[in-house]
């Protein structure tokens, strides 16, 4: 799907993944980065080739992660499932979609939101100074675990960058799969529409 131009001022969430599968605690982090932050949506990008899980383990089809994503949000005000990535093909990588994202909404502010565990490894990135100057980086941190602290002389430093707390929930997306390879339940760990998805097209069926 393709994305309209923003309204002047709107606030935009930007929430990438692989989403293999989507599971409720994705949910969890964008309703509460939205409500945190004021945020107008917050967009669930699907990755078309994540890079930092190629050659890892076998991922899902770009299609099929998106259908999940598509109906995991239908219904929640805020949320949209984007296939960004999917259209432009190929690698996925941050700093194409925060670029595609600024030019089609030049009047909107952008929040780009990732887990405390991923800014660990932020410098890894392709051209992060075009990420950092279009975004404001949102770190979701979680009770318990270790957080990112938002300072001049931290891993954030020369960000415009902002940490919300949302609800912890170990949830692991290996551990999902592989219920959905034995017939376990997902009940209560994915958006039961994203569950209809997984049967519909056998996601998973063949694999450990």
């Amino acid at each position: 799907m393709s994305e309209e131009p923003a309204p002047s001022g709107e606030r935009i969430g930007i929430f990438g993944g692989t989403f293999d599968p989507v599971h409720v605690g994705h949910l969890v982090a964008a309703v509460n980065a939205r409500h945190a932050l004021s945020l107008d949506r917050v967009l669930m990008v699907v990755a078309n080739e994540p890079w930092q899980k190629v050659g890892e383990r076998p991922v899902s089809p770009a299609e099929d992660r998106l259908a999940m994503v598509e109906a995991a949000v239908a219904g929640h005000e805020g949320l949209e499932a984007s296939a960004l990535e999917i259209e432009r093909g190929g690698t996925s990588y941050t700093a194409d979609t925060v670029e595609a994202l600024a030019k089609l909404h030049p009047a909107a502010e952008l929040f780009l939101i990732v887990g405390a565990d991923v800014v660990a490894g932020i410098e890894t990135w392709e051209r992060l100074d075009a990420v950092r100057q279009a975004v404001t980086l949102v770190s979701v941190n979680r009770p318990g675990a270790e957080t990112v602290e938002i300072s001049d002389d931290g891993p954030l430093s020369g960000w415009r960058a902002v940490a919300i707390e949302v609800p912890d929930l170990e949830i692991s997306s290996t551990d999902l799969r592989d219920r959905a390879q034995t017939g376990r339940p997902l009940d209560y760990l994915v958006p039961t529409p994203a569950i209809r998805v997984i049967r519909a097209r056998r996601l998973y069926a063949e694999r450990g």
